[in-house]
C-alpha cells in the first residue's frame, strides 16, 4: 500500500491544509474537512496519507469507490497533475461545490450522490421547531420535558464515562454487538475530544445520563454534529438535545450539519424529519469521456 496510514502525529500537517480549504466556505464548509473525522473513521475507508507537492489522502468511499482527496486548493493544480491523481487513485473527492465549478469543463465531469450529500440546518429552526412540519418535534419536546427535569452539563474529560454510558446504553437498545455501528468511533471521539475541539452536552435525568452531544466549529457559527447518542427509553431527548444546544451553546449558532446519510433509509428518513435547509453535494470529479 502507498503513503502513511493517518495518525494522531499528522494531525498538524492535514489540520494545517484543511484549515486552508475551510477558510471563508462558511456554512458551505463539507463535514469531511476536518482530521477528526480521516482519523476517526480511517478503517472505515482505508484512508492513506499521500505526502508531496500535491498532498492528499487516499480510500474507499462508503460504496467502494477509490478516491483521492486533495488536501491543496485544486484551482493551483495543473490540469495535468489533477489528470493523474484521478487515473492513480480513480477519482478526486470529496470536492465542494466552488471548486468543481471551477474546473475545466472539457477535460473534467463531476458527479454527486444524494447519499454523500451534508444536511444542513438552520439553528433558528431548530430553537422553535416553528411550522406545521416540525410540529412533531415539538410536541416530543413537550412530552420529554413533561416527563423529565433534565440538567445538561457541558461536555469535558469529568463527563467522559457518563457519555461512555449513554453509548453502551445506546449500543443494548439497538442489540448492537461490541464493535458493531459506530462504537469504536466514537469511543475514540469521547477519549479525544479535547484534542479534536469537540464540544457539547451530556444530559442528566437525575443521576442517570440519557445522551450526548459532541459537535465541531467548522466556521465561526457553523457546527457538524459529530455524535449523538440518546436513550431511547426517554423518547424525545434526541429533538431536545438539539433545541437546548441552538439555545444554550456559549458561542452563536448559526448553522448546524449533521452529515451525511450513506444512502441508510433509517438515517435519511430521520435527518429529513429535521427539514433541512439544503443538503451541500460532495462531488466525485473523473476525467471526461
Amino acid at each position: 500500500m502507498t503513503g502513511e496510514p493517518i495518525t494522531l502525529a499528522l494531525q498538524p500537517r492535514i489540520e494545517a491544509a484543511l484549515d486552508a480549504l475551510r477558510h471563508g466556505t462558511g456554512a458551505q464548509c463539507l463535514s469531511d474537512h476536518a482530521f477528526s473525522n480521516l482519523y476517526l473513521f480511517r478503517e472505515a475507508h482505508g484512508y492513506r496519507f499521500l505526502p508531496g507537492d500535491w498532498q492528499g489522502v487516499a480510500g474507499q468511499t462508503y460504496d467502494g469507490t477509490r478516491h483521492f482527496m486533495p488536501l491543496f486548493d485544486m484551482s493551483t493544480a495543473p490540469s495535468a497533475v489533477l489528470a493523474g491523481l484521478i487515473e492513480t487513485h480513480g477519482c478526486l473527492y470529496p470536492v465542494a461545490s466552488a471548486q468543481a465549478e471551477a474546473l475545466p469543463a472539457e477535460r473534467f465531469a463531476a458527479a454527486s450522490s444524494p447519499d454523500d450529500a451534508d444536511y444542513l440546518y438552520d439553528a433558528a429552526t431548530l430553537r422553535d421547531y416553528a411550522g406545521r412540519a416540525l410540529a412533531q418535534k415539538r410536541n416530543l419536546v413537550r412530552q420529554f420535558l413533561a416527563r423529565h427535569a433534565p440538567q445538561a452539563v457541558p461536555f469535558d474529560a469529568a463527563q467522559a464515562e457518563a457519555a461512555r454510558t449513554v453509548l453502551r446504553g445506546w449500543m443494548a437498545h439497538k442489540g448492537k454487538a461490541v464493535g458493531e455501528a459506530d462504537e469504536r468511533a466514537c469511543l475514540e471521539a469521547i477519549g479525544h475530544a479535547q484534542r479534536f475541539g469537540f464540544e457539547g452536552f451530556v444530559h442528566y435525568v437525575g443521576s442517570l445520563p440519557v445522551a450526548f452531544l459532541l459537535v465541531q466549529a467548522l466556521q465561526p457559527g457553523v457546527f457538524v454534529v459529530r455524535f449523538a447518542k440518546g436513550l431511547d427509553s426517554h423518547v424525545g431527548v434526541y429533538p431536545y438535545m438539539f433545541q437546548h444546544f441552538c439555545r444554550a451553546f456559549e458561542r452563536p449558532v448559526h448553522w448546524l450539519n449533521f452529515e451525511q446519510d450513506m444512502g441508510l433509509a433509517g438515517f435519511r428518513r430521520s435527518k429529513r424529519s429535521y427539514q433541512p435547509s439544503a443538503l451541500l453535494p460532495k462531488w466525485r470529479v473523473a476525467l471526461r469521456g
